[in-house]
């Protein structure tokens, strides 16, 4: 067997209050920017209704916004995007609300359109209505979603790894997904992005993302307890078995990130907001899946062992001074 001093190993856990105070700074800026900012919801969570218009030329978009707004009387967001099928680009008006866009409410802000761009050749193509119940329900769903997923982790990783202390791996687990859940809030709150499926379907994905990378870590951590037993204490084992797994989770996550970047670069270039409103927060979530695996989860998961054998040894120490006494 291997000297255990021999052994060398960067000091995660030694610097684990840096990376939680890194992991509180980014929270408290994403809280003060959420209180300044507010949240956006896409009509698919609050209700609305969206219509796409083809045209032809050059379309101003405050323009079209007052035209819709005259003719209507309410706010709208005008926008553009492209069609992945023929490569046109689409005006997208969107119009929040409590009710179903009417018949009438279409036809006014169609000819509003028509008036103002003449020349345009503007045509509705399609129409999407979203009732408030129904969106709420919705995000209602996706949240319980989100949530089974998380219990479902505690109970994965509590079950494979319960030969080293499985619950508390999976709890610790827990809490750096979680960290990684805010991040990625926060990025669409920083960067203004509407919450919409998107929003639902990269937090499912970073779930995926960030527990496949600690549990890399997890499953290191367990083979060097069989390989170098019981001996080597926990805090260095932990710092052993992550810098043992570093170079592999860096060179995933760099792959991973550059090819997100790629996907977001061409809907940049491509006007491709849908695709944009995931591609952004994704490479936010892979970087800090990276580092929550990395930083926060087995260092976290030594302090909370840490803590709770000397808990145990106080309490020991307690009954028997305790026993002693009565003794006397």
């Amino acid at each position: 067997m291997e000297n255990n001093k021999s052994i060398k190993a960067w000091n995660f856990v030694g610097n684990f209050k840096i990376f939680a105070t890194i992991s509180i700074l980014v929270v408290l800026a994403g809280l003060i920017m959420n209180i300044i900012f507010g949240t956006r919801l896409d009509i698919n969570f609050k209700g609305g209704a969206r219509i796409t218009y083809s045209y032809t030329g050059e379309v101003d978009l405050n323009a079209a916004r007052d035209a819709i707004q005259n003719a209507t009387g309410q706010d709208a967001t005008v926008t553009q995007s492209t069609d992945m099928t023929d490569q046109s680009t689409n005006l997208v008006v969107t119009l929040p609300g409590d009710k179903s866009l009417s018949t009438d409410m279409m036809g006014d802000i169609t000819s509003a359109l028509q008036e103002r761009f003449q020349d345009n050749e503007i045509a509705m193509l399609e129409s999407d209505s979203v009732d408030p119940s129904v969106g709420i329900a919705f995000f209602g769903k996706s949240l319980f979603a989100v949530g089974l997923a998380a219990i479902l982790v505690v109970v994965y990783v509590g079950f494979r790894f319960r030969k080293i202390g499985g619950v508390s791996a999976g709890v610790m687990a827990l809490i750096a997904l979680l960290h990684d859940l805010v991040v990625i809030y926060f990025v669409y709150v920083i960067f203004r992005i509407p919450l919409n499926d998107n929003f639902i379907a990269v937090m499912l994905t970073i779930l995926g993302y960030s527990l496949n990378d600690t549990i890399v870590i997890y499953d290191r951590i367990r083979e060097n307890r069989r390989l170098l037993g019981m001996k080597m204490p926990f805090r260095q084992l932990v710092n052993v078995s992550i810098t043992q797994s570093f170079r592999r989770s860096l060179v995933t996550s760099i792959t991973t990130f550059i090819a997100i970047t790629t996907v977001y670069v061409v809907a940049v270039v491509r006007g491709l907001d849908s695709i944009i409103s995931f591609a952004l927060p994704m490479m936010f979530g892979v970087a800090s899946g990276a580092y929550s695996s990395i930083c926060i989860a087995g260092p976290l998961w030594v302090f909370w062992k840490e803590h709770r054998e000397k808990k145990l040894e106080a309490e020991s120490q307690k009954k028997k001074t305790t026993k002693t006494r009565a003794k006397k």
